[in-house]
């Protein structure tokens, strides 16, 4: 659909209003980006509203300072309302989800004459569930209850489970307004281990059923959804619809326009979407916790009925099931070459090329006929339970024995179907072509872990690229898409995303201009060092430079690829640096970088140190940050399976793994790292790179290279 004129003026008007209603000057990167976005969209051609011109998405990595929010929002909200397609704007982090839904979109509509609508969409494990809060404070007061075992929903664990006093404020604040029920909105941090006990999942919900349905806090949230013009929604939130079939959750992929804003996330999130894990004892213990359901629920069923009887088809399931579990841990126990010592208490074994030995792959599909039978039945359970919601009807079971049981049996189920796509994935058949493998086969790996009075094996399997997960779920489907971040290239090519994320080849991409002046705004300088990352003695060296890196500093962000390097240097630095030095570990990352702030603006110096989620999401604008100090180059974790796998994929088409990931993956890290120094354009200061292989390696002039042009100071 070529671009009307009436759309185009909706843009540029807007564009110009929002700049004046907020003061700020047009930016050329800003402008270019918009332009590409909808050149993009209107170069896609359609008939009765369906896409038929080939996929294609469009691909804009755009720096920091260029203000690329507002750029895909101006460009996409009045061409989305033109065709009648919803906006669906994805995002990594929470954070940014919260700023386009209650900073940028809200601005928009109050500068501009554009009419639109929004709505927030997160999972329903982020909000409350007041039927679990109830239900877990009448446990807590009348102790355990045979009629709603809610102890048989939570993991165990050690840690302390939240007190009734929590419960109660809780209920208090939901009850008065005064917090929505969204996780990510109660004031503190709460741990996974508690939330557990007060939210649910589409297994357990039992919607329209449900006696607090109509002050659901997630179908609160879920009001606007289908009338909105823009869904914020975030990867995983897209990737659990695509997964459902799309449409489920969020609109239809093929009546959508994604932004998948953060982009370079999407292809790990796939990765990690579609990965399948069972620990073997743990879920022994879990199907212990199915044995007690089982031994409570008889006397409230009729003998006879199809939900008795299932119940002992479960319990025969479930025996089967244990027995297998015990000979998959006897199998690979003995048969993995483990290499654990008293101090070494976990070991992983990556199985090469996926190949199961022939005993294992044996038992696997044994473990995946007798797992695939536990699933059904149970789904057959949760089916005659949900039965009895239905007033019209007569049932087998009473109303008050479904609400007290079908959360727990469906909580029962998901957890079984869980277990059912590991089996099912170690069971797929690969066959190489000609010696080679066309597309990498999974990754399966194991991991054994050892604790004073237990051990456990836990067995993985995951995609090693997401490329044809998204292109057959969503490239090939949806309308159109953008993905833009500030780092989408690595050594300044778009091949490592496009590999990685299945782009179609029709895809357009650009790298917009930064308005930054890198040089003279900052530095990037590489003092001399007598040792390499790769020495015994370069912790130690870390320890005697560092102190001289941060003198006369305010703000220092001291980064690290490896924790225990992190707590090493701490450790030696801190009895002389008394209160200067915090470590991301220290407590929460909004108290660290709270504290950072306070010491600043009381115009005390601050040293932070952080590994690999400080090298990405944080933002420390103008004197809250005027130093980053690298320590060595951010390349992958050489034991890590999916990586493995995928170089060993590489090699064996005759590639070379170091240069065509290791070098570009670093690249990525490294650039995001980088760009903790620079936030707006007033900002000033400089980078320290402290491992001397980007010097003294071939590899390293490829990593300079992609960084901002800095002004560069590199002692030989």
């Amino acid at each position: 659909m070529a671009l009307s004129d009436t759309v185009k003026q909706e843009i540029q008007q807007a564009y110009r209003a929002i700049l004046a209603g907020k003061g700020v000057k047009a930016r050329y990167g800003q402008r270019l980006m918009i332009a590409e976005i909808a050149r993009y969209i209107g170069d896609i051609t359609a008939n009765d509203g369906k896409r038929t011109s080939a996929p294609a998405t469009c691909v804009v990595e755009a720096g920091t300072g260029t203000g690329k929010t507002l750029g895909y929002l101006v460009a996409a909200i009045p061409i989305a309302r033109a065709l009648g397609k919803t906006l669906v704007v994805s995002t990594a982090t929470v954070a940014l989800q919260d700023q386009i839904v209650n900073k940028d979109l809200p601005d928009l509509r109050k500068h501009t004459d554009l009419k639109f609508n929004w709505s927030l969409a997160k999972g329903r494990g982020r909000y409350l569930c007041m039927s679990r809060l109830e239900a877990r404070l009448h446990e807590e007061g009348v102790g355990d209850s045979d009629t709603m075992p809610l102890f048989l929903l939570d993991d165990p664990s050690d840690e302390e489970p939240g007190t009734r006093a929590f419960f109660e404020d809780m209920l208090a604040r939901y009850g008065s307004r005064e917090w929505d029920g969204d996780r990510d909105h109660w004031p503190t941090q709460i741990p996974d281990e508690t939330w557990r006990q007060v939210t649910t999942d589409h297994r357990q919900c039992t919607n329209r059923h449900c006696s607090y349905f109509d002050s659901c806090a997630f179908f609160d949230a879920r009001k606007g959804l289908e009338d909105a013009d823009v869904v914020v929604a975030n990867h995983d939130l897209v990737l659990a619809d695509l997964a459902l079939g799309g449409g489920a959750i969020l609109p239809e992929p093929e009546n959508a326009l994604f932004i998948f804003d953060e982009a370079h996330h999407l292809p790990d999130k796939a990765l990690n979407h579609f990965a399948a894990s069972v620990p073997l004892n743990a879920t022994r213990q879990w199907l212990k916790q199915l044995s007690q359901a089982l031994a409570k629920i008889p006397p409230f069923l009729s003998p006879g009925t199809l939900a008795a009887k299932t119940v002992d088809k479960i319990s025969a399931s479930a025996r089967d099931v244990d027995g297998v579990l015990v000979q998959v841990y006897s199998q690979v126990d003995g048969e993995t070459p483990w290499d654990m010592n008293d101090e070494r208490r976990s070991a992983q074994w990556r199985y090469p090329e996926g190949n199961l030995p022939d005993a294992l792959t044996e038992i696997a599909a044994t473990a995946q006929v007798s797992t695939a039978t536990l699933v059904r039945q149970l789904g057959v359970l949760a089916d005659e339970l949900q039965k009895a919601f239905d007033d019209k009807k007569d049932h087998d079971v009473d109303r008050a024995t479904a609400e007290a049981w079908f959360p727990v049996i469906g909580a029962f189920h998901s957890r079984a179907e869980d277990q059912y796509r590991l089996w099912t994935a170690w069971c797929e058949k690969y066959e190489p072509e000609e010696g080679r493998y066309k597309i990498p086969p999974p990754a399966r790996w194991t991991v054994k872990q050892r604790w004073d009075h237990a051990e456990d094996i836990t067995l993985f399997s995951s995609p090693v690229l997401a490329d044809s997960l998204l292109y057959s779920r969503l490239w090939s489907r949806a309308y159109g898409a953008v993905l833009t971040s500030a780092t989408l290239t690595a050594l300044g090519r778009f091949d490592r995303l496009q590999s990685r994320a299945g782009l179609p080849e029709n895809s357009r991409f650009l790298v917009v201009p930064s308005s930054f002046r890198y040089a003279e705004m900052a530095t990037v300088e590489v003092p001399a060092m007598s040792v390499m990352p790769t020495d015994d003695d370069f912790t130690e060296a870390l320890v005697k430079r560092l102190p001289d890196l941060w003198a006369g500093e305010k703000a220092t962000l001291v980064l690290f690829t490896s924790r225990r390097q992190m707590h090493a240097v701490r450790d030696a630095l801190a009895p002389d640096f008394p209160d200067l030095i915090t470590t991301q570990d220290d407590m929460a990352k909004g108290e660290v970088l709270k504290q950072h702030c306070e010491r600043v603006d009381a115009d005390k110096p601050s040293v932070l140190f952080g590994v690999a989620s400080f090298a990405e999401g944080i933002d420390l604008p103008g004197h809250y940050l005027g130093h980053v100090v690298i320590t060595r180059l951010p390349f992958s974790v050489p034991d890590d399976p999916i990586e493995a796998s995928l170089a060993e994929w590489v090699t064996g088409r005759g590639g070379n793994p170091f240069m065509e990931i290791t070098v570009p993956d670093a690249s990525v890290k490294l650039v995001q790292a980088v760009g903790r120094l620079l936030r707006t354009e007033q900002d000033t200061g400089r980078v320290t790179i402290l491992d001397r292989r980007i010097v003294a390696r071939r590899y390293g002039q490829l990593l300079l290279d992609a960084l901002p042009p800095f002004r560069r100071v590199i002692e030989r």
